[in-house]
């Protein structure tokens, strides 16, 4: 499937995100990180974009590990197979095993979850499948975080979600790895 918005170069990037996405394509072991290639054309907004997401992950306060749990379980609710190759890699640095994986793509019903992480993943599906949480989920997660962590926890699968969906409508190719 052919993108709809064409990756952008430097005369559409502009020198200041022709720079970012250079930086972020190698952070990525790759020559063009097709994300940032497409959404650096909106300038301003793809600098304000980077900012919030660098907040939530890796700058939030949910472990690294727990984001990208949380992170690969809507990427793979939402089968956004970018967002998933991206957070494969990211998340074996963060010890998400192929193991884990497996469990991922089952979900919070696969044995092995802690309590911990079985209500982290119950909320994220409730979450991208309803756009809510029910109160026994939200006590079941809440039994685990801090009402600040809570509320970045919303805010991640929203990130993340949104995310897919845009990477999927504009149709953003997979990066060469």
């Amino acid at each position: 499937m052919r993108p709809r918005v064409s990756p952008g170069r430097f005369r559409e990037l502009g020198p200041i995100n022709w720079v970012v996405w250079q930086v972020l394509s190698r952070a990525a072991g790759t020559d063009d990180a097709h994300l940032f290639s497409t959404l650096g054309r909106t300038k301003g907004l793809f600098r304000g974009w980077l900012h919030y997401s660098g907040k939530l992950m890796p700058g939030g306060r949910l472990p690294r590990h727990e984001s990208e749990l949380v992170i690969l379980r809507v990427a793979h609710l939402r089968d956004c197979a970018y967002e998933t190759d991206h957070h494969i890699r990211l998340g074996k640095r963060a010890g998400v095993t192929s193991e884990i994986l497996e469990r991922l793509r089952t979900g919070p019903s696969a044995p092995g979850w802690s309590d911990k992480h079985r209500a982290l993943l119950g909320a994220v599906d409730q979450l991208v499948r309803t756009r809510d949480i029910d109160d026994d989920a939200w006590a079941a997660l809440a039994a685990h975080y801090d009402e600040r962590t809570l509320i970045e926890i919303v805010l991640l699968v929203n990130q993340y979600e949104g995310l897919a969906a845009t990477i999927t409508t504009l149709r953003i190719e997979q990066d060469g790895f």
